[in-house]
């Protein structure tokens, strides 16, 4: 008969959490919200000696970037527990936001990384509704509240409006990577004009510490005998049985979309 030994050393977990697809709130985008119960068991269930963050993300929304990035700072804080990111396919914009998170990042030889920079994008259909003899009528209470109005004619105001907010956001996010990146970073390299990096080039730069993989890297630092727990988000019953069709439909698509921007 086998006996528990209490001083015996049991081996080391790394807690494994998939960060992948477009950073969005609501849908079946990553946000915080539906992230905050899978990073607090991952930090949390018996005292983990990392967390491993993979991340596949093209990115998406800055806010939510900011909120999952300051959670993942938070736990890793209280709980005392290095946190390791490794990026797939992609960690751009948003995506890089999440993996500048980590304590440390590791990428593949075909990984792409960066675009630290900050987009908006639209249509203008105004033409389009005059030669159909349709007419705009919009009514506001302050001179800036219809503010690029896909159905009106740009203005060089409106313009320099959203040039304004986007430099703000990008400042932001600019101070981010500085901050969680620091001395690595290559300061003869321009990092900061929404320019991607691949595998080994991204490392030199000095947006991510080495090439390797999750595994591999985690036994590396851990023994060999380490072991994995995942922690993943839990799909609603709507929409396990099919319920959301459309909304998931629309969510490939554009998801779809943002990966095809890297070549993906």
């Amino acid at each position: 008969m086998k006996r528990w030994i209490p001083f015996l050393k049991s081996e080391k977990t790394v807690a494994v959490v998939r960060l992948a697809g477009v950073i969005a709130a609501g849908g079946r985008g990553l946000s915080d919200e539906k992230l905050a119960p899978v990073l607090e068991r991952a930090f949390s269930k018996g005292k983990p000696a990392a967390v491993a963050l993979i991340i596949n993300s093209p990115g998406g929304s800055p806010v939510q970037s900011s909120l999952i990035g300051a959670r993942i700072r938070r736990l890793a804080e209280e709980k005392d527990v290095p946190v390791f990111a490794f990026v797939e396919d992609v960690a751009a914009s948003g995506g890089y936001w999440l993996a500048a998170a980590a304590d440390e990042i590791f990428v593949d030889q075909s990984s792409v990384l960066g675009s630290i920079g900050v987009i908006s994008a639209g249509f203008g259909l105004d033409e389009f509704i005059s030669r159909h003899g349709i007419s705009r009528r919009v009514y506001t209470a302050g001179n800036s509240k219809s503010m690029m109005d896909p159905f009106k004619a740009e203005t060089p105001e409106d313009v320099d409006r959203l040039k304004g907010i986007l430099e703000q956001i990008h400042e932001v996010f600019i101070d981010h990577v500085k901050t969680r990146r620091g001395a690595k970073l290559d300061g003869e390299q321009d990092l900061f004009n929404g320019e991607v990096r691949v595998g080994a080039k991204a490392v030199e730069a000095g947006l991510a510490d080495g090439l390797g993989h999750m595994k591999t890297v985690m036994k590396d630092r851990f023994g060999e005998k380490c072991q994995f727990r995942t922690y993943g988000m839990k799909r609603g019953l709507l929409a396990r049985f099919g319920a959301s069709a459309a909304d998931s439909a629309f969510t490939a698509i554009e998801e779809r979309a943002e990966f095809a921007r890297y070549g993906l």
